[in-house]
């Protein structure tokens, strides 16, 4: 009777743990018995372009800082500030007048020797004439020579004298020495300005073409190097801070002659035309250096790309409607597909959506790609098939 009335009492105080157990077996079959919505892409075959990515600064090919070559009154400003300006255009002018007095006392004074060397020459012709006549004595000749060559020397200063005279006067009209954007003014029109002024008057930049210096690891300088001397030239394109917009496209211009050791990169120069003034100076870029081109490569979603403890892998859909986890060994990718190297055939379909809830051999039933989602929470990208 007291064994019976203990078996019967193990058995009541056991109860609940086997039901949980069993519960728990029925919603494991359940599960296996429900196919899992899933959506697929499939593997397909072709070209993926090879991009070195790095981070680059917009670069004016020139830069000027407009200072005066004279002292003197600014007495006009010809631009307004951020205006688009052409090489020789005229920006601001000096007051002029005091230079150009310079210039007439110069050139008068070039008439006055001018004058003078024409008599000595009339008078040493007269001489020679007389000399071969026996009239005069050979030393007053050579005495007249002597003048004549001082009077030459003479003329020849006072139209240096002119030309200075010249050239400063027409640095009283500060022109653009190249095409470009016109900064913020410096100096308002009134003040007194200098030769040896620190700010200058005005920064004009070139805008078009400009340039973008970038750095890549050194790791890729031999690839560079090699596909450069073969190409000619390497496609490079400008994306904004964010790296979606695409700002430009250019050409790569030159490459450093050394590898920083500090940061274990190479700097890298690339042209932009900048028709559309996209680019700015000083602007935070992202280049895209297009290397190579890669053909006939395996293609896939970067989507369906599944990381574990073993590397990355990818579900396989079968014609059964199960899947199949494959391990794959990537490659470079672009955008939203990355080439796969190992582990997956051209025709073969993967899954892209609703992989979080599945294990090797699980059901599943395909929806469409577009469809309603599969699940709340897509913890894809972090799920061991294990």
């Amino acid at each position: 009777m007291v064994l019976t009335l203990l078996a019967a009492a193990g058995y009541f105080i056991g109860w609940p743990h086997r039901a949980e157990q069993a519960g728990a077996e029925r919603a494991s079959e359940n599960r296996d018995q429900n196919p899992v919505a899933v959506a697929v892409a499939p593997v397909t075959q072709g070209d993926m372009p090879i991009y070195l990515n790095g981070l680059g600064t917009v670069t004016p090919l020139r830069t000027v800082t407009l200072h005066s070559r004279v002292d003197g009154e600014l007495i006009r400003v010809a631009f307004s500030e951020g205006q688009q300006v052409k090489q020789g255009e005229v920006l601001a002018e000096i007051d002029p007048r005091a230079f150009q007095v310079q210039l007439q006392q110069a050139q008068g004074q070039l008439l006055h020797d001018e004058a003078l060397l024409k008599n000595a020459e009339i008078d040493l012709e007269r001489y020679r004439m007389l000399l071969e006549q026996d009239s005069i004595a050979a030393q007053q000749t050579a005495t007249q020579e002597a003048l004549v060559k001082q009077y030459r020397g003479t003329v020849e200063v006072d139209r240096a004298q002119v030309a200075n005279a010249e050239i400063q006067l027409s640095y009283t009209k500060i022109t653009a020495p190249l095409s470009g954007r016109a900064g913020l003014r410096l100096v308002d029109q009134g003040n007194l300005v200098h030769v040896n002024d620190a700010n200058g008057l005005v920064v004009v930049t070139q805008l078009q073409p400009i340039s973008v210096l970038f750095t890549l690891p050194e790791d890729s300088v031999q690839a560079v190097m090699r596909r450069w001397h073969v190409a000619g030239t390497l496609p490079v394109e400008a994306y904004d801070r964010a790296g979606r917009q695409k700002l430009a496209d250019g050409k790569l211009l030159a490459l450093d002659n050394q590898i920083d050791p500090a940061t274990g990169t190479f700097k890298l120069k690339a042209q932009f035309e900048n028709t559309d003034k996209a680019l700015f100076p000083n602007q935070f870029v992202n280049i895209k250096m297009k290397l190579d081109n890669w053909p006939s490569a395996t293609l896939v979603p970067t989507a369906a790309i599944q990381q574990g403890a073993t590397g990355s892998f990818v579900y396989v859909v079968k014609d059964d409607n199960t899947v199949t986890v494959s391990a794959v060994k990537l490659g470079p990718g672009l955008a939203e597909t990355v080439a796969v190297l190992e582990g997956l055939a051209p025709g073969q379909k993967v899954v892209v959506d609703g992989a979080d809830k599945l294990r090797e051999g699980s059901r599943v039933k395909v929806i469409p790609a577009d469809g309603a989602p599969v699940a709340n929470d897509r913890t894809m990208h972090r799920r061991d098939p294990a």
